[in-house]
């Protein structure tokens, strides 16, 4: 019998922090949160909650999607809120589609990167914390995007040209320099 998502969830997490020691203090955060179980999945536990987003990379792997995000006014790459969905991968994997109109996508491997980050306080809703899984995104052949409502633009960027670019939010960097140097 499989284990259930959060324990699964649990075990990544670890195996993330052995494998990438630089964000082992933040997957010891992710667990904390993680122990909370479906709560810490729901944007409205106010005081922070998980998200997924993607790595959005073309079949070569040498470019990633990015996406000019509406409301922050920046690049960034596809993701949000997890709304109750234990399934991290399936939640950026979804975001990464539901942004970029792109059919045929799929999740390579495990956790990427972790990310834990501030969002201000916005339309009422009070500054609270994401929690950030990210997962590599591949692409198909057809990189036709589609423009959605969330974004000013969207645009396929040498991954390479993100890495070295600083100016780049710097979590996106630090994404794109793993994926330069291998992953």
């Amino acid at each position: 019998m499989p284990p259930d998502p959060i324990t699964a969830l649990e075990s990544a997490f670890t195996a993330h922090a052995a494998a990438w020691p630089g964000e082992a203090e933040d997957a010891a955060r992710f667990i904390v949160l993680l122990r909370e179980g479906v709560h810490a999945f729901l944007r409205e536990r106010l005081e922070g909650h998980f998200t997924a987003s993607a790595l959005l990379v073309s079949a070569d792997g040498r470019r990633t999607l990015l996406t000019h995000h509406r409301k922050l006014g920046r690049w960034l790459q596809p993701g949000g809120h997890a709304d109750g969905d234990t399934d991290l991968a399936r939640v950026a994997l979804t975001e990464a589609s539901e942004e970029s109109g792109l059919p045929g996508l799929r999740v390579e491997g495990g956790i990427f990167d972790l990310d834990r980050h501030w969002i201000p306080e916005r339309k009422g809703v009070p500054g609270h914390w994401h929690h950030d899984v990210r997962y590599v995104v591949r692409a198909g052949a057809d990189e036709a995007y589609v423009v959605g409502e969330e974004s000013n633009d969207l645009a396929w960027i040498a991954v390479d040209a993100v890495a070295a670019d600083e100016s780049m939010d710097p979590s996106l960097r630090r994404m794109a320099l793993k994926w330069v140097a291998g992953g």
